[in-house]
């Protein structure tokens, strides 16, 4: 049995998440609020843009919990918790911040879940691309996927 160490999301892997999604929120003319969670949930970074909505920053990190907690991206989710959906009765079954909106992506290195980002303050599809453009150059970044 081999057991592979993986390495775990640093600080500054988090800065470079809030870093790129920020950017690309600006990029899109909205003012957003990006969470990165660790796997264990904790929180690693928060930026709220200071013209972002204040919900924004209690949506971002629901959003993050969620797509951890489910390892899923929340986009995928969304259908789930609709009447007759598999997760229809999660939102209110358990007591957590679970947030069935996109913009919540996981983080995986080398297959295995490290955290995860979430971002608020837009329309929830741009919410989702700026999330999905954090990670996937956090991936690119350091070669691990």
């Amino acid at each position: 049995m081999s057991t592979t160490t993986v390495i775990p999301l640093s600080i500054q892997d988090a800065e470079a998440l809030v870093t790129v999604a920020r950017r690309t929120a600006e990029a899109g003319g909205v003012a957003a609020s990006v969470t990165v969670l660790d796997a264990g949930g904790h929180l690693l970074a928060f930026r709220r843009d200071d013209r972002a909505v204040l919900i924004s920053g209690e949506t971002s990190t629901r959003k993050a919990y969620t797509a951890l907690q489910l390892d899923a991206p929340t986009a995928d989710l969304v259908e789930a918790v609709q009447p007759g959906g598999l997760f229809h009765t999660l939102p209110t079954a358990l007591d957590r911040p679970l947030l069935f909106i996109a913009g919540g992506v996981p983080v995986h290195r080398d297959g295995r879940l490290i955290g995860a980002v979430g971002v608020g303050g837009g329309a929830p599809e741009q919410d989702h691309a700026f999330a999905t453009a954090a990670v996937r150059a956090l991936v690119q970044e350091d070669g691990h996927a």
